[in-house]
């Protein structure tokens, strides 16, 4: 059995993350290693929650083989420019981040303060060729806004195809709320796809891991949206599903690709933690699942995350 976690960066939920972290720790299928650079609301640190999670239905479902983790040393992002498009910098990471220029396709409303944003890559393959996994990410800038660190939504087939797709949170004067604010045809500056994403050898082949339970809350879809995307190979597994936690469907994304998931395999549970007085389905918080977890003798370390 296999257990994929994904959270927003901040829970609107919580006043406790109301700020963001400035480092994180990133178990070993992680986008990225620990880093600390400056990033905004939206950037890929997890934010600290003390909600309640979804509730004692999950206590006795899981297992998965341990993961180590990985953190790099903190050190501090430094920035040249070569030519006018083009720039290389030393992320927190250790790894060279090389920007690009990439024109804004599309921007349209998802649901409610969440944003479905497409960017043409086309004129940059060479960014994109180590988009080869879900649950990686990329840095972007607008103007001279601190990097956000956004999570790809789309499969990897889709940035052979020359496009790159995000589900942004806006934050009023942040990137991400810059980002969202911009039309087609605007440009952005682009890093090349980052991190080491979801290792699905870890829950391979299917026959052997039967059941994986994925976790997301509000824009922390977009990893999870990737992975379904991408083969999953739900169909060949027992019990494959999503519990996704948002505050009311209003504020729930991608439903309308629903039928398509399930049709692959997967079970969608929706948690709403202020839902309609006529909502029938589950209440609740899914941000703290790890806690409740480890709290019913799961070790934190058989829960894999993407970040």
């Amino acid at each position: 059995m296999a257990l994929l976690l994904s959270l927003q960066t901040v829970c609107p939920l919580c006043p406790s993350t109301s700020q963001p972290l400035r480092t994180a720790t990133h178990a070993k299928l992680s986008p990225a290693d620990s880093f600390s650079p400056p990033h905004d609301r939206n950037s890929y640190a997890p934010a600290r929650c003390n909600s309640m999670a979804v509730g004692h239905m999950l206590a006795r479902r899981f297992g998965l083989p341990l993961l180590t983790k990985a953190v790099s040393s903190r050190r501090a992002i430094t920035t040249q420019r070569f030519g006018r498009a083009r720039t290389v910098a030393l992320a927190a990471w250790k790894q060279e981040v090389l920007w690009a220029e990439a024109p804004l396709v599309e921007v349209e409303r998802a649901a409610e303060s969440l944003y479905h944003v497409v960017l043409d890559i086309s004129d940059n393959p060479e960014l994109m060729a180590g988009h080869t996994t879900p649950g990686q990410f990329v840095q972007v800038r607008v103007g001279d806004s601190n990097p956000a660190f956004l999570a790809i939504a789309s499969p990897p087939a889709t940035s052979s195809g020359g496009s790159l797709e995000f589900l942004i949170k806006y934050v009023e004067g942040s990137t991400a709320g810059f980002l969202c604010n911009l039309r087609k045809g605007d440009t952005v500056e682009l890093s090349q796809v980052l991190g080491n994403g979801f290792d699905i050898r870890q829950i391979s082949p299917p026959e052997k891991y039967s059941a994986v339970f994925l976790f997301a809350t509000g824009a922390g879809i977009s990893p999870i949206r990737s992975l379904l995307e991408s083969g999953l190979e739900a169909s060949k597994r027992s019990d494959v599903t999503l519990y996704y936690g948002v505050r009311n469907l209003q504020r729930m994304a991608y439903q309308e690709r629903f039928k398509e998931w399930e049709s692959s395999g997967v079970k969608i549970v929706p948690v709403l933690s202020q839902p309609n007085d006529d909502w029938a389905g589950e209440r609740g918080y899914v941000q703290d699942v790890t806690s409740l977890l480890a709290s019913n003798g799961v070790s934190k370390e058989r829960i894999l995350k993407n970040f």
